[in-house]
């Protein structure tokens, strides 16, 4: 994987293609292979990135005392695609949605659209029964390595309080593993996770910085799952109205990792948005 140097450290990312750039984001102890069974489904003619973000499951450790707080995490996403020189890009959130916050901090020059599916906003920080799991797990001692260890055990990562409300059918243990090796492999990258983990949630300051989202001039796909418990269905209905030129597409029978749960919806309604196809108001399953 390229890896390119930024002020919290080395970051590694897979990339395909050529074209506009399209930067597809990830969360909480999850990496780039989470879009595997889309990315070949996507046209032709874009530039695809997939950065390793470090939340817990990138292979390489940021730097000593490096900000990996909402807003440093923030500027990270900026100084990559400022890095790389990318402009006019669409940003695709999924998960986590710290990511959301760029045009609260002002650090969205070069984002020119926005794919949004199920992803932490407004006050849903952290989110539902697993978020409140990664926060317990957070500041007992050991518990970043108890939880790892606990998502290859496929009957407890189907529990609620882990994978089971993120993904309506079960992960297969070979793509779970590349999840979790660099956690278990490295201290460092455990101390990566707490740094993010342990660096507050303020509710009034998140919902404002999502509410920001309304001063976004570009166009916005909301691609939310009908079904779930984790990421409200109703915050994709607020995402779509707050933000301007924004369009909801709900896809049905999937959780939050939709692109996990129906990859060919997912890449459907992205394919459309990306080369400016109509996009359906929803996608039922078959």
């Amino acid at each position: 994987m390229p890896t390119v140097q930024l002020t919290a450290g080395p970051l590694h990312y897979a990339e395909r293609g050529e074209g506009p750039p399209v930067v597809l984001l990830h969360g909480l102890l999850i990496n780039h292979t989470q879009w595997d069974g889309v990315i070949d489904l996507l046209p032709d003619g874009f530039r695809y990135l997939m950065p390793d973000l470090p939340l817990g499951a990138h292979p390489e450790p940021m730097l000593p005392g490096a900000d990996l707080s909402m807003r440093g995490l923030n500027v990270l996403i900026a100084e990559f695609l400022t890095a790389l020189d990318l402009r006019n890009a669409t940003l695709v959130h999924s998960d986590w949605g710290g990511g959301l916050f760029l045009t609260a901090y002002g650090l969205d020059e070069r984002v020119g659209r926005l794919i949004v599916l199920p992803c932490e906003a407004f006050d849903n920080f952290p989110p539902g029964l697993p978020g409140k799991t990664a926060t317990v797990a957070s500041y007992l001692p050991g518990g970043v390595s108890l939880a790892l260890w606990q998502l290859r055990i496929r009957w407890l990562r189907d529990t609620p309080v882990l994978f089971g409300w993120m993904t309506r059918r079960s992960l297969p243990d070979d793509l779970v593993r590349g999840w979790t090796e660099p956690g278990l492999r490295d201290r460092r990258i455990r101390r990566d996770v707490l740094s993010y983990t342990r660096s507050g949630f303020p509710k009034a300051e998140l919902v404002a910085h999502t509410e920001a989202l309304r001063h976004f001039s570009g166009d916005a796909l909301i691609l939310w799952s009908s079904a779930g418990k984790v990421m409200p269905r109703e915050h994709g209905r607020r995402l779509a109205d707050l933000i301007p030129k924004a369009r909801l597409v709900e896809i049905d029978d999937a959780y939050v990792l939709s692109m996990l749960d129906r990859p060919e919806a997912v890449a459907e309604a992205m394919s459309a948005f990306l080369t400016g196809r109509p996009v359906g108001t929803t996608n039922r399953a078959p």
